[in-house]
């Protein structure tokens, strides 16, 4: 009788690499290793020989980049999404994706087994099992680190050394990490005491914006219905212009931030995150939404923006309410076109300028000079409508502090009001 066989969500890592060995001692079964390069600096010819020394049967190596940027990436960018006014869903946005692959991996190999490396105590398990529940509900799950002995990366550590595993983690280089196209974070080690400033070392993608070049730096970004298509003029495909804003953030410190986040699970943890390109798309986007979006499309999208980012951390991406909040999106994306001008410069990514054929702004309205559009006697009128029923309230609040006596009074004043109005 074949022996079953188990997908492994695996990326070469610590974790992973020891749950590769740990499943064959465990279970009587052939273990598929799939790792999707999603953006991730890796070499990725090395992770699948890795996995066959480890003991895979076979190895899966899946370029998610390009559908990555296009179909998560720029989704969440066009709606605003951010997790508690900080968070750009680096991780958030890719685990959906991951999940979707693994399943349709497991489905062509004939498996309903994936397994995955997320802790029992981070949200990463809710994103990948979520995902996979809504695609295929007769997958079968395991998370060794629910069930297994170990409690910590140092005892995986220590059970590398003893099946001759090779790891790049040590315990002086304890941090926990998830890299790809859009950003990289850092959880762990010195980092879970929240008194402890992150140190400048660990730094993977940017620098301090102190060590970042003293001259200013421009970029023109160029948006087509909410999208980026190109950088000073240039059309650009989504991965080489992230690629590129990538670059320009990293040189000069742009992205990184040192959070304190409320977990799906129920408890808050530190992360340090680096979006360098991420941070200058989204401080563009909202520049140009600016000048195009009329005021009552802008604050209720704020609304909106908010659950988005929640369910995209929850990891609800394959929910009916996430697609409903994607159709509103695209349609206030209609007009979203033109080009920002970001300047950066140590750390700071700051619109500098922008235009658009769907310019709600007029030179000619806002003017402060003479202008032969705008009576600005009009304004009175509507000051006195806006203000009618604050007039009624302070009249009302006159005549319940002095009593009964001021009820003509009272009602003088309101039809005076009205009158003066009419």
């Amino acid at each position: 009788m074949a022996k079953q066989k188990i997908v492994l969500a695996y990326s070469g890592g610590l974790d992973t690499s020891i749950i590769l060995t740990w499943l064959k001692e465990n279970y009587d079964c052939e273990v598929i290793a799939a790792c999707c390069n999603a953006g991730q600096k890796e070499d990725f010819e090395e992770i699948e020989q890795k996995a066959y020394k480890t003991g895979a049967s076979k190895a899966y190596i899946v370029d998610i980049k390009k559908e990555f940027v296009e179909d998560y990436i720029w989704p969440t960018l066009k709606a605003g999404a951010i997790y508690e006014d900080a968070y750009l869903l680096g991780t958030s946005m890719a685990r959906p994706l991951m999940a979707k692959k693994l399943v349709e991996i497991a489905q062509a190999e004939g498996s309903h087994i994936i397994c995955h490396g997320c802790t029992g105590k981070g949200n990463d398990q809710v994103r990948f099992e979520t995902t996979i529940k809504a695609l295929d509900p007769s997958i079968k799950i395991i998370a060794p680190w629910r069930i297994w002995d170990f409690q910590s990366r140092e005892d995986l550590i220590e059970y590398a050394k003893a099946h001759d595993i090779p790891i790049h983690q040590s315990i002086e280089n304890i941090y926990s990490r998830d890299e790809n196209i859009w950003h990289i974070s850092h959880e762990g080690g010195n980092l879970e005491n929240p008194w402890n400033e992150h140190l400048s070392d660990i730094h993977v993608l940017s620098c301090e914006p102190e060590d970042a070049p003293d001259a200013v730096e421009y970029v023109d970004i160029d948006f087509e219905q909410g999208v980026p298509v190109g950088l000073n003029g240039e059309n650009m495909d989504a991965v080489s212009l992230l690629e590129k804003l990538n670059e320009l953030g990293s040189r000069n410190g742009i992205g990184t931030i040192d959070i304190i986040e409320n977990r799906l699970v129920g408890m808050k943890s530190r992360g340090v995150y680096e979006t360098p390109g991420g941070t200058i798309l989204f401080a563009a986007h909202k520049a140009l939404e600016r000048l195009i979006l009329d005021r009552d499309t802008m604050h209720y999208k704020s609304i909106v923006a908010e659950k988005f980012s929640q369910l995209i951390y929850d990891g609800l991406w394959f929910t009916p309410v996430r697609e409903a909040i994607s159709a509103f999106v695209d349609v206030t994306q209609k007009n979203v076109t033109g080009t920002v001008k970001m300047k950066l410069y140590k750390g700071n990514a700051t619109p500098a300028a922008s235009k658009s054929d769907y310019s709600l702004y007029s030179e000619e309205f806002a003017t402060f000079s003479a202008d032969e559009v705008y009576n600005q006697s009009d304004a009175e009128g509507f000051i006195n409508l806006f203000s009618l029923p604050l007039k009624i309230r302070a009249i009302q609040k006159e005549q319940l502090e002095g009593g009964s006596k001021h009820k003509d009074t009272l009602e003088r004043k309101v039809y005076k009001a009205i009158e003066f109005i009419e």
